[in-house]
């Protein structure tokens, strides 16, 4: 699937911990900042942000990032289920994989429950058709 994209960002004080290397947790807010801008992209972010909870994630660490350290956090679009769409994403320090995970989401309706995505929707996001 071709729907990805890549994000410059700086690892902010507020992103580590009290070892000063990043926070466990802070790889995937990097992620979801480059999905809402990938959704952006593809013209989905206000259609689809609050309707998409996470059912699964995994991250792998492969060498700590430090304050101030400039990463790219590239995020793709690997699965596109009915209901479901799960990304694969990297944080990359000089051009090596620091992080690498995926996050599987749900598509919720507004009773939350599962979903289908709609059509034009689907289009989009696995890169049949352009963005809107």
């Amino acid at each position: 699937m071709p729907s990805e994209v890549t994000v410059r960002r700086r690892i902010h004080w507020f992103d580590t911990d009290t070892s000063t290397k990043e926070h466990n947790s802070a790889p995937l807010r990097w992620m979801e900042e480059a999905e809402a801008e990938l959704l952006d992209k593809l013209g989905l972010v206000r259609e689809l942000y609050g309707h998409l909870p996470r059912v699964h994630v995994d991250m792998d660490y492969r060498f700590p990032l430090r304050f101030w350290d400039e990463v790219d956090v590239t995020v793709r679009i690997s699965e596109l289920g009915r209901t479901s769409i799960t990304y694969r994403f990297d944080v990359r320090r000089d051009g090596e994989v620091a992080v690498e995970g995926r996050v599987t989401a749900v598509h919720i309706d507004e009773a939350g429950e599962p979903s289908a995505f709609p059509e034009g929707y689907r289009k989009l996001l696995d890169g049949s058709a352009g963005p809107s």
